[in-house]
């Protein structure tokens, strides 16, 4: 069995949140604080279909991209990595409870205000939202998905990555 810094019943530690929350960032740095391999979910999507998130919401609709999302993650087989999941992931409860059985779910909340001022491309990120919604409405909608699946609740709002970081440390160690 692999050793790693974090000892708890399930390996995996899964970040859940906004696009913009930090997820990715974090993910590596966690993974190199605990000595964890990291996977990023949006990356296991465009690799499956060979295509963007982006391409995949303009040409088929962001159900589309929840489907192959969904199918992605059940099909996840892994222990003892740090996991960052595309926003969307919460739509799910097969997705959520096939990552729950091994995974601890951290949900890096930061307002709505900080997440704007940090995501600019909009356009661009392959954001899985039904046409005419505004992106403060997905957000009122999200926000209690993903408090009902975090194990742990991370403020992410007026902290550095790093903080983030050792915050989510403490509270894990805190759990063994």
């Amino acid at each position: 069995m692999k050793k790693t810094l974090f000892k708890n019943k399930k390996s995996n530690i899964v970040l859940i949140g906004m696009p913009g929350a930090g997820k990715s960032t974090i993910g590596v740095l966690l993974a190199k604080k605990t000595a964890m391999d990291f996977v990023d979910t949006d990356l296991l999507i465009q690799l499956a279909v060979e295509d963007t998130l982006q391409n995949i919401v303009d040409e088929k609709g962001y159900m589309a991209l929840r489907k192959i999302e969904e199918e992605v993650i059940c099909t996840m087989d892994c222990s003892h990595h740090i996991i960052a999941t595309g926003g969307s992931v919460i739509y799910s409860c097969a997705a959520m409870n096939h990552l729950k059985k091994n995974s601890l779910i951290v949900f890096l909340d930061v307002e709505y205000k900080e997440i704007v001022k940090r995501v600019t491309d909009f356009g661009t990120r392959g954001i899985a939202m039904k046409e005419g919604q505004t992106f403060e409405d997905l957000f009122a909608e999200r926000l209690p998905l993903y408090q009902s699946y975090a194990d742990i609740t991370i403020m992410g709002d007026n902290k550095n990555q790093d903080e983030i970081t050792r915050e989510i440390c403490k509270k894990l160690a805190e759990l063994t």
